[in-house]
């Protein structure tokens, strides 16, 4: 039975990755913050298949221990402070997690076993102001917040540990990936989780920044096996994961508040306070090589993860 470590195993992309690597017959450690609060609502139905061990990217030491005891063949590094805005009132800490929570990851790795095949989760926003359209793995970085700043790092460091110590490190540069078990300050969860609620009647308006962003979007549970199956090529490499598609945070919203018979420009109030410092415009992948390479496809369309996420968080809110 192969063995897999996992960081950031609460968060979206973790639970979905956890759910693929059990099907296939790993055994799943999760590395989780030690919080005051329970934070395993996304891996609830997974607690009796799972290990969860408390660790953190800033305590080398927990690294270290993790790694000799359950001899993982796979580490997956999903932990980050993910939030942009976030990183604007903590870069420091955005840095320390983001960025240098990588070095200390795969310093751990190099130590115990740099036999381990390693993931390193890399994000679109490094690409930033785009010098290229559409964004692959050639296309020079300019990235426009603290977290694609610290995403870059992660990324370079995972590259010169591959090249300087030959040890199987992969990144992969995925693109926003939403699903129902996104954060609720993330912007397309924010408008599902909006449009439900003033369908039901628990919120008039909606706030948002700008409306005429435009994202490639799709669905979490698709990227996790892209994740998966980079390491399980004969070699290391960085991957550009995308629908190859770019939408715009209004037509979102069309569909979205379309979905539930009600026009969004009735209810949707833009607002400066969710206006970026600086704002990424246009980000919309090349996924060729991913394509190619890892025979992988994405089987969600935009349409179908909108309305997906609305399902989910009307179902949610008549629960409740």
């Amino acid at each position: 039975m192969p063995t897999a470590l996992v960081t950031g195993i609460t968060g979206q992309d973790g639970s979905y990755l956890a759910e693929l690597l059990l099907k296939k017959g790993y055994r799943v450690i999760g590395v989780a913050r030690r919080s005051s609060t329970v934070t395993f609502e996304r891996i609830e139905h997974l607690l009796d298949d799972i290990t969860i061990v408390q660790g953190d990217l800033h305590d080398q030491g927990s690294l270290l221990a993790f790694l000799e005891e359950y001899k993982p063949t796979e580490v997956y590094n999903l932990a980050a402070q993910s939030f942009v805005p976030t990183s604007w009132n903590q870069p420091a800490l955005t840095g320390d997690v983001t960025a240098l929570g990588v070095t200390r990851l795969l310093e751990a790795v190099r130590y115990v076993n740099p036999r381990i095949r390693f993931y390193q989760a890399s994000s679109s926003e490094m690409f930033g102001k785009v010098v290229e359209v559409p964004q692959k793995e050639t296309t020079p970085f300019y990235p426009r917040s603290p977290y694609g700043v610290a995403k870059m790092y992660g990324h370079w460091i995972t590259i010169n540990y591959r090249e300087s110590f030959d040890m199987f490190a992969v990144s992969g540069i995925l693109f926003n990936h939403e699903s129902p078990r996104r954060g609720l300050e993330f912007v397309t969860r924010k408008i599902s989780n909006g449009v439900a609620r003033i369908k039901l009647g628990l919120a008039k308006d909606l706030h948002l920044g700008n409306l005429d962003a435009q994202r490639d979007w799709g669905f979490a549970g698709d990227y996790v096996e892209a994740m998966w199956l980079m390491l399980q090529q004969e070699k290391p490499d960085s991957y550009v994961v995308g629908t190859g598609e770019t939408h715009s945070v209004r037509e979102f919203c069309e569909i979205a508040f379309g979905y539930l018979d009600l026009d969004y420009k009735k209810y949707v109030v833009q607002d400066e306070r969710f206006y970026r410092p600086a704002e990424v415009d246009l980000l919309i992948s090349d996924p060729s090589k991913a394509r190619a390479a890892l025979c992988w496809e994405p089987s969600v369309s935009f349409r179908d993860l909108v309305t997906m996420m609305v399902d989910s968080d009307m179902a949610r809110l008549k629960k409740g």
